[in-house]
């Protein structure tokens, strides 16, 4: 900000007339007609927050009023009388001033003065990305100084030409409804100054595809933080810790049954529409899992639940065969008399229904079904 404090001085004129001319007053009024403005200066009090305001009050001793032409635009000159001053919103750029003065004997003095303005990048860019309706993204934003704002989706490829947001300066910026495929892109905002200055962000998106099996906790667009836990169980998504055999995936499910959790503690997963795939009986009614477990003979429970035409939740309980290496249950619904058709929207899985739970950890991956 360049900021010049200066002010008018205050000029007075006072005259006494009579009959008579008192002792040492002199009648003789030419000076009035030779005074002039001196000491000519200007200040410019320019804002800094990118609106372009520009605050201009001329300065010059003994001058009844001053003619401003603000150098911008097609404005008019503005006339102003001591104490007074003009302000303007200027856009980005170099401009003249001129200040023309009239002094009290009415001669007029004019001086020119360079004006630059250059708008300031815009800073703290704030997004809101996870304002989903679905996939159909809402978009808004903020950021200090910004008079505009773009943004790139991400799903535009190369040539994506960006979007405008609505909005202003000091306020929020908008973006309404764009929708999404299932993917990973990267959405950038670019937030305008008003001049050449210009502040970019970028923001990961992940939009996930409705969930369902197979389930691989390999699918960078499959939402595997869906449903929760019950009972006192803990589960997370980690590094494959024992790859080999069988299993050389990346990732994995990890299942723990911590130390007094409940007997029928376990974790469930919704899959009913529009959210996710609902399992159709007709696709098979046999359910394979991998499973890495340290202990032989301690039960899975696989459950399907939210049956549709009322069918009961029904469970299938298989126990681990080896320890200390993936191996791959199956859970056969055959002979639990599912009508065709039929339709689940949850999952649920449990360990050791025999008891409380003792801390017990256990891997699952790769849930599918087969005939």
């Amino acid at each position: 900000m360049k900021k010049i404090i200066l002010s008018f001085a205050i000029f007075s004129l006072i005259m006494t007339t009579s009959c008579t001319t008192p002792d040492g007053i002199d009648s003789d009024l030419s000076v009035v007609e030779t005074a002039g403005a001196t000491n000519f200066d200007k200040v410019f009090d320019v804002s800094n927050d990118n609106s372009g305001l520009v605050k201009i009050t001329p300065i010059a001793e003994g001058v009844t009023k001053a003619v401003v032409a603000l150098g911008e635009g097609t404005s008019d000159p503005v006339t102003i009388f001591p104490g007074e001053f003009v302000s303007h919103n200027y856009p980005e750029g170099n401009y003249t001033v001129s200040i023309t003065t009239v002094d009290i004997a009415g001669k007029e003095t004019t001086n020119d003065y360079a004006l630059p303005i250059v708008y300031r990048a815009p800073q703290n860019i704030n997004a809101n990305t996870t304002n989903f309706a679905g996939t159909v993204l809402n978009l808004n934003a903020t950021a200090d100084y910004a008079n505009g704002m773009l943004v790139t989706w991400g799903d535009g490829g190369a040539n994506e030409v960006p979007t405008v947001m609505t909005g202003s300066l000091n306020n929020p910026f908008t973006a309404a409804g764009h929708n999404y495929a299932p993917g990973v892109y990267t959405l950038t905002i670019t937030a305008l100054s008003g001049g050449a200055a210009t502040t970019t962000a970028t923001y990961p998106i992940t939009v996930f595809a409705p969930f369902g099996l197979p389930i691989t906790y390999e699918n960078p667009i499959q939402n595997y933080g869906i449903g929760g836990v019950f009972g006192g169980v803990n589960t997370a998504v980690v590094p494959n810790p024992f790859p080999g055999g069988i299993n050389t995936s990346t990732t994995v499910w990890k299942f723990t049954k911590t130390n007094g959790a409940e007997v029928w503690g376990g974790t469930y997963t919704p899959i009913a529409a529009p959210n996710g795939v609902p399992i159709n009986i007709d696709n098979g009614n046999k359910f394979k899992v991998m499973v890495y477990s340290t202990e032989v003979g301690k039960l899975l429970n696989f459950q399907l639940e939210q049956g549709s035409g009322g069918f009961p939740n029904t469970g299938i309980q298989v126990a681990s065969t080896v320890a200390n290496q993936w191996e791959e249950l199956v859970f056969d619904f055959g002979g639990a008399s599912v009508p065709a058709g039929t339709t689940f929207g949850q999952i649920v899985f449990q360990y050791n229904l025999s008891g409380p739970g003792t801390g017990e950890v256990i891997y699952i991956d790769n849930v599918s079904q087969s005939n």
